[in-house]
């Protein structure tokens, strides 16, 4: 159930992360395995499922501790613009306090305007900052 989704989220913008069904695999079994690594939550509309939110944790001394990233939250298109993803933030940051993190970072790519206003109104603020990558493996 979430492999679909998250293809979806990566089609979303291809050109950033291309979407590789065995190595999305394998990232979900890793992350399974050590329950520190953080959390997924899958998001439903009663019975039906409607997308995901996870949950990453590490540390930082800017930070005074455990930090988090929301690294993917993804609601069907269907579901979008109701208050889901307000509610799925509002439920990991519970979540994260009460695992012990001291903040959240996400990031948003450039021109996802809706999902901006979202972070925005929950609370996350810009710091000027680049997020830069450097791949150690693919």
């Amino acid at each position: 159930m979430l492999i679909p989704m998250m293809r979806a989220l990566a089609q979303q913008d291809p050109e950033v992360i291309p979407f590789n069904e065995s190595s999305a695999r394998a990232a979900f079994h890793q992350f399974l395995s050590i329950p520190n690594f953080g959390r997924i939550w899958l998001l439903y509309c009663g019975a039906d499922p409607i997308g995901y939110i996870i949950l990453t944790i590490g540390f930082s001394f800017e930070f005074r501790g455990h930090d988090a990233f929301i690294d993917e939250l993804y609601i069907l298109p269907a579901h979008r613009r109701r208050g889901y993803g307000r509610q799925a933030m509002e439920y990991v940051a519970q979540k994260a306090l009460e695992m012990g993190v001291n903040a959240i970072h996400l990031e948003v790519d450039p021109g996802n305007d809706a999902a901006l206003e979202l972070y925005r109104r929950s609370g996350y603020r810009d710091h000027k900052r680049y997020l830069m990558t450097k791949w150690l493996r693919n």
